[in-house]
């Protein structure tokens, strides 16, 4: 028979797949309970810096960091710890997409500041290995990706919450070239990846006293997999009675989320991850760019907080990473300094960014030498938090 050879490869593939899966779902049910900061000292963060300009705007976030929590790292309560080795380079020589001793440092911290990594994509000069997102979220158990996304003169205030372990990226690097002519992927999605993404969202909701998750999937046509994640999204949603909740297709989403007559009834989204991946960087662009917006990686024992934008390895190239904007790893700090408990200084970051970005704008980056640099944006940053009428000025503007 024609292709035996390549049928049999290729079932032998999907067999350990599909072994593999099982196992994990194993471990899933078997998961522990959310790790409680309070009763840590300290509490570490690491900082990596990653690729392309990772690394300039991460040392200007360091500072700022360093500046806000003086007083904690003082008393031994924080410890910020650099994280070599994730890099490209370094990833590339050993064939992983993290390596082991990298992984070793990494899982020694509580909580990871992360910023930009290069995924290698067919041909250019890198190996095929896995994204070190993509297996940063799987090994660390990173079940949830939260965006935050606010326009205030559009009425915008949205949370996205994204599944960052199952989907399409899951098995992203797992597919089968069966023969010349035909190529095979896989997307795979479980009831307790799917469970546990979708209750964070309804418990999001609760908490903040918000009435409205949209469901995103293309569950009309891929109906097993996405037909699974609404089917569970059904389920969820009748422990939360008093919860308005509906479901689009991401087609549609797409087009609505730059409606101006539906972009203020949209709350909280709650999605696959390829699906939850693109509209995120949307709506990060209806803000300012994606270079404006930060994101969460949180799992019940680790969370990593990072830039949502690329390496932008042409900046590097041209000379110009000084003029980098550290504005996504510094959103992403706002994120972290909150999710450890420490909701003052997130506070307070928060309040001199937007001052800093969206009113009184004294130095204004634009990535070239037309505007300032990442380090005097920096500098303005920690000037404006320092100053002591940082309450009035933020709330004058509001």
């Amino acid at each position: 028979m024609e292709n035996e050879k390549d049928i049999e490869d290729a079932k032998a593939h999907f067999e350990k797949l599909i072994k593999d899966q099982l196992e994990r779902i194993k471990h899933l049910k078997a998961e522990g309970d959310w790790i409680d900061y309070s009763h840590i000292k300290p509490i570490i963060i690491g900082i990596i810096g990653g690729d392309g300009i990772g690394p300039e705007i991460s040392k200007h976030t360091k500072s700022v960091l360093e500046f806000l929590l003086e007083e904690e790292m003082s008393k031994g309560k924080i410890e910020l710890r650099e994280i070599e080795g994730l890099t490209i380079e370094n990833r590339a020589k050993e064939k992983k997409a993290i390596p082991d001793d990298v992984l070793a440092e990494i899982k020694k911290c509580h909580v990871l500041l992360k910023g930009p990594t290069t995924t290698p994509r067919k041909g250019d000069k890198w190996p095929n290995i896995e994204s070190a997102n993509v297996a940063m979220r799987r090994k660390l158990d990173l079940f949830a990706n939260i965006r935050p996304v606010k326009v205030p003169e559009k009425n915008i205030d949205w949370v996205f919450f994204r599944e960052n372990t199952e989907g399409a990226y899951m098995l992203g690097s797992k597919g089968i070239k069966i023969t010349d002519d035909l190529s095979i992927d896989f997307k795979v999605i479980t009831t307790q990846g799917s469970e546990r993404i979708i209750r964070l969202a309804f418990e999001y909701a609760k908490r903040n006293t918000i009435n409205k998750i949209t469901v995103v999937t293309k569950a009309n046509v891929v109906k097993t997999t996405d037909g699974k994640f609404l089917e569970i999204a059904k389920k969820v949603a009748k422990d939360y009675p008093k919860i308005e909740w509906d479901d689009w297709y991401i087609d549609i989403m797409t087009a609505k989320l730059i409606d101006p007559s539906r972009q203020s009834q949209f709350r909280i989204f709650v999605a696959p991850n390829l699906y939850g991946d693109i509209i995120t960087d949307e709506a990060a662009q209806l803000q300012g760019g994606v270079g404006t917006a930060g994101s969460a990686n949180i799992g019940k024992k680790y969370a990593m907080f990072e830039a949502i934008h690329g390496s932008a390895p042409r900046m590097v190239e041209e000379g110009r990473a000084k003029y980098a904007d550290p504005s996504s790893m510094l959103r992403a700090s706002i994120m972290l300094l909150d999710h450890i408990g420490l909701k003052e200084k997130a506070f307070q970051l928060e309040r001199a960014l937007d001052i800093c970005t969206i009113y009184e704008k004294e130095v204004v980056l634009t990535g070239r030498s037309t505007g300032g640099t990442g380090e005097e944006f920096a500098k303005y940053i920690m000037k404006t938090v320092k100053n002591p009428d940082l309450e009035y000025k933020w709330k004058i503007h509001q």
